[in-house]
């Protein structure tokens, strides 16, 4: 169900308390209710109705129990024979509507059961929806065990809300009213009031405590959510929590954060011991009052035997749906909590949008221009300053510059994970904010500098490049970059599994699965961003063999650090501060004596002084 407001406000602030109170309860359950009745499934409302059909008709019998208990007391306390007779019927109508109740309430988990399962899947869906559509900026800043909390704890959620609403909530407001009105004709208002008087009580001392319960579950659940991110980054992190022998600190962290959720879910478990006492003094003192009252009425002949077992089996009843009631209100307390978290999740803003109507993009002349973009992450510290390029059709540009100077956002704002401050970056000719993102993104192809793979096989990361990739692709794109020599040794080949983010690959190997996925998308415009930094000189030399193979044909753009990758690009655009400064072939820009030659002359240099090493190293 997509938001109908967006709130970016932080849930953890403390000027949203206010904000979280309210999204806790009212607001947060009208989201809910089209979960509860979902307008294009008719099916699942014919389900809902089924079911509280069979609750109706469980209610039913289960209010009129008593009278059959009550009626066989009465011929029991009686002298006359033909009494038996009357009894034994009576005891066995009493154990078939016992038996009826409890075949009405299996199958009317039987008819819900789709119900429950469809709208958890539904929410799950919806949410996971979001969480792709959010920018960048949100996923950098993201704790990733922490939003997987948010959406478990929430998606759990409205199971349980759907079940307690239909089938504990409502049939227990039904069967307070049922049992008002017996208690009024048969012994009169005075037991009426008293159990009125009872029930409230008992909501309110349940609600009062819960309400405090309330802060100590968000506390817990907070918590909860560190510990988890802790324990998830340190895993992701492995290799770097080795790297610096930081165990006993990742360990230490994790404690902490343990050991503050244990503290905080210790209070709210103590705090249901007291909750639960409560509402056992006012229950038993209500059983009390009621069945004193009913002894004094048989010891002046105005009530028979029965009507001690009539009143004490209805108070038993009534109190057993109560003390559930209990436990749900507190569920349901909680739950709204959980669900509130996971609707501020799908209210945060998507910070960039494709226009009502926006069309797809259409790439006849791939080329891309740069016209005057200003872009920063932050208000205050602009990255890119009226920067204007263009990279024409069918050539190779270079992007270099030192560090800090723009190059990287470059190939964020042309994927447009974000949307310049001014300025346009057209593709094709057509400015991208105009046209659809995924059209976009569909006419680009990117091997990046860190190649995160996923933890499946070989042939799911490269036919990744393209939906409904079939094998034969799979294979051409393998070989055209190179990966048939590493597969062909590999036992399993395909079907290997490269690990969580590919780390059973070598750096060199899971840049050409990378480039392997990019030839499977076969775009127009490839987009090499530092793709072979992070490499050995030898592999480097490889991997740009088999880039220069494939970039051919197509509409280049390539984001380097060493120079010597790109010297035979067409052109070469350098950058400082955001600006470009410099623009030229590679020999031009040397000539010139400009940023580009000076940034040459170290590179050479630090190669020189580094060659003795690599001698006495070979």
């Amino acid at each position: 169900m997509p938001p109908e407001t967006a709130s970016s406000a932080p849930a953890s602030s403390p000027g949203n308390k206010g904000g979280a109170r309210e999204m806790e309860s009212w607001p947060t359950l009208k989201r809910f209710l089209p979960y509860l009745w979902p307008k294009d499934n008719p099916g699942l409302r014919i389900r809902i109705a089924i079911a509280m059909a069979l609750v109706l008709g469980a209610k039913a019998i289960t209010l009129a129990l008593p009278f059959a208990y009550k009626g066989a007391v009465d011929a029991m306390s009686g002298t006359a024979r033909e009494g038996v007779t009357v009894a034994l019927a009576l005891v066995a109508a009493y154990a078939l509507g016992r038996f009826a109740s409890v075949a009405f309430d299996n199958l009317r988990n039987i008819a819900f059961e789709r119900v429950g399962q469809v709208a958890t899947t539904h929410l799950a869906e919806d949410v996971f929806h979001r969480l792709h559509r959010l920018s960048l900026r949100f996923h950098l800043a993201r704790r990733t065990g922490e939003v997987t909390k948010i959406i478990e704890r929430g998606t759990k959620s409205i199971d349980q809300m759907l079940y307690f609403l239909l089938f504990n909530i409502a049939p227990t407001i039904i069967e307070l009213i049922a049992v008002g009105v017996i208690f009024y004709l048969n012994f009169g208002i005075e037991l009426v009031a008293a159990t009125a008087v009872t029930v409230i009580a008992y909501v309110w001392v349940t609600r009062a405590i819960t309400e405090w319960r309330t802060k100590l579950r968000r506390e817990m659940n907070d918590l909860d959510g560190k510990a988890l991110h802790r324990a998830v980054d340190s895993l992701l992190n492995y290799e770097t929590v080795k790297y610096f022998g930081a165990e006993h600190r990742e360990e230490a962290r994790y404690s902490n954060a343990a050991r503050a959720y244990a503290e905080a879910a210790i209070k709210s478990e103590n705090s249901v011991g007291l909750l639960n006492m409560a509402q056992a003094l006012i229950t038993n003192a209500l059983v009390a009052a009621a069945m004193a009252y009913t002894v004094w009425g048989w010891s002046t002949g105005s009530l028979t035997v029965g009507d001690l077992v009539l009143v004490n089996t209805y108070l038993i009843q009534l109190f057993r749906p109560l003390d559930v009631l209990g436990w749900v209100y507190r569920t349901i307390r909680q739950g709204l909590i959980d669900m509130a978290e996971m609707f501020r999740l799908i209210d945060t803003d998507i910070e960039v949008k494709d226009k009502p109507g926006a069309p797809a993009l259409i790439v006849r002349q791939p080329g891309v221009v740069f016209d005057n973009v200003v872009f920063g992450y932050d208000p205050g510290r602009t990255i890119l300053n009226g920067l204007s390029f263009e990279v024409p059709a069918g050539s190779t540009t270079a992007i270099v510059g030192p560090s800090g100077a723009g190059k990287s956002t470059i190939g964020r704002l042309l994927f447009r994970f974000y949307d310049p401050l001014s300025g346009r970056v057209l593709v094709g000719g057509e400015d991208i904010t105009q046209v659809t993102q995924e059209s976009v993104r569909a006419a680009i192809g990117i091997v990046p500098q860190d190649s995160v793979l996923f933890n499946e096989d070989l042939a799911y990361n490269i036919g990744y490049g393209a939906e409904g990739a079939d094998q034969a692709m799979i294979e051409r794109a393998a070989r055209d970059a190179a990966l048939t020599p590493l597969i062909d040794r590999l036992p399993d080949r395909f079907a290997t599994m490269v690990g969580e983010r590919g780390l059973k690959l070598s750096g060199g190997e899971k840049q050409r699965v990378a480039i392997a996925r990019t030839l499977v998308k076969n775009p127009p415009i490839l987009l090499l961003d530092e793709a072979t930094s992070a490499l050995d000189s030898r592999t480097e030399q490889e991997i740009l063999a088999t880039l220069r193979r494939i970039a051919e044909g197509r509409t280049t753009i390539a984001i380097a650090h060493r120079l010597s990758t790109i010297a035979d690009a067409d052109n070469i655009l350098v950058l400082d501060h955001g600006r470009l400064v410099e623009s030229g072939t590679h020999s031009a820009l040397l000539a010139s004596r400009g940023l580009y030659a000076e940034m040459w002359a170290r590179q050479a240099n630090e190669n020189r002084e580094e060659l003795p090493v690599a001698e006495v190293a070979g």
